[in-house]
């Protein structure tokens, strides 16, 4: 066991998909622009909302969109995904369990997310997820987000934990990048979103295919 456990959000936690992907879609159609599948939806998901609606973009027409209508389009996309946030999307098998047992083991737990503050707090209170994490860092917490090591470095300091003692879960290569340069060890979890990379390229510790395999 380890002092602590930092967790990504999107694709290691919670399957967000599903719930980004129908705001993503009201936002398109409001803007008179077709529709995405979920599976596209699902590569895109990770890099921020804006990245999504961006890729969208680029899907439909091959050209870089104009910042400022990506901007206009952004503003539409909160307000649908803050309206929807947890209508589908769910913790992953095991998540709730896992999270609890170490939380009842009085073990220090933090979130660590490219996610916004707001939405990430939004949606833990909605899931009834809250009072489990000691520090959430989103990425808009820091003037640095993942894979700089800063946001990991921070939520190290205020838990109080050693990065070589703090277990970092995730499922990206951005997210082992960001574990390694702050000295942390890290696993990535196979569901999530990782660009449709192999993840066991991506240069993890180990890949865990539940989180049940955290506690054994």
């Amino acid at each position: 066991m380890y002092d602590a456990y930092l967790f990504d959000l999107d694709g290691t936690l919670i399957d967000t998909a599903p719930d980004l992907h129908f705001a993503l879609n009201k936002t398109l159609a409001k803007w008179q622009h077709p529709t995405a599948t979920l599976q596209l939806a699902r590569r895109w998901v990770g890099h921020g909302a804006k990245a999504m609606i961006t890729n969208a973009l680029l899907n439909e027409s091959q050209k870089t969109p104009d910042e400022q209508v990506v901007e206009a389009m952004y503003l539409d996309f909160l307000e649908y995904y803050k309206a929807d946030i947890a209508n589908v999307g769910q913790p992953y098998p095991s998540v709730r369990l896992v999270i609890q047992y170490l939380f009842r083991r009085k073990t220090r737990l933090g979130v660590v997310t490219n996610k916004r503050f707001d939405l990430t707090t939004i949606l833990f209170q909605k899931l009834n997820l809250s009072n489990f994490f000691e520090v959430i860092v989103g990425g808009d917490t820091l003037t640095e987000q993942k894979p700089s090591p800063k946001p990991i470095e921070y939520a190290c300091m205020k838990l109080h934990s050693n990065p070589s003692n703090t277990l970092y879960i995730g499922d990206s290569r951005t997210d082992v990048l960001s574990a390694r340069a702050a000295g942390c060890p890290v696993v990535l979890v196979p569901y999530g979103y990782n660009d449709d990379l192999p993840v066991t390229t991506l240069g993890a510790d180990k890949v865990i295919h539940s989180f049940l395999e955290l506690i054994e």
